[in-house]
């Protein structure tokens, strides 16, 4: 299967690759314990908006996770996981 994507389509798929990177890296800075169930959710989130393309959508799913991972980050930041 060959996608098709414009520009805008291009630079919004490339953002959220970059997110999940992101969030994948930040799970693992969790203690060992929580790490795969970490893991495991952000994969669940991802895929649950996998066919999510409404140009409005998209942005507004990206900030929040991005926000997620803020927060997740600075949790594991003040419980010395870094």
């Amino acid at each position: 299967m060959v996608l098709s994507l414009d520009l805008q389509g291009f630079i919004m798929r490339a953002r959220v690759l970059k997110l999940y990177r992101q969030a994948l890296r930040t799970a693992q800075k969790a203690p060992i314990h929580a790490r795969d169930d970490l893991q495991q959710m952000i994969r669940m989130e991802m895929k649950k908006n996998r066919h999510c393309d409404d140009k409005q959508i998209v942005p507004f799913l990206i900030s929040e996770g991005l926000q997620r991972i803020k927060d997740l980050d600075e949790m594991l930041d003040m419980q010395g996981h870094s």
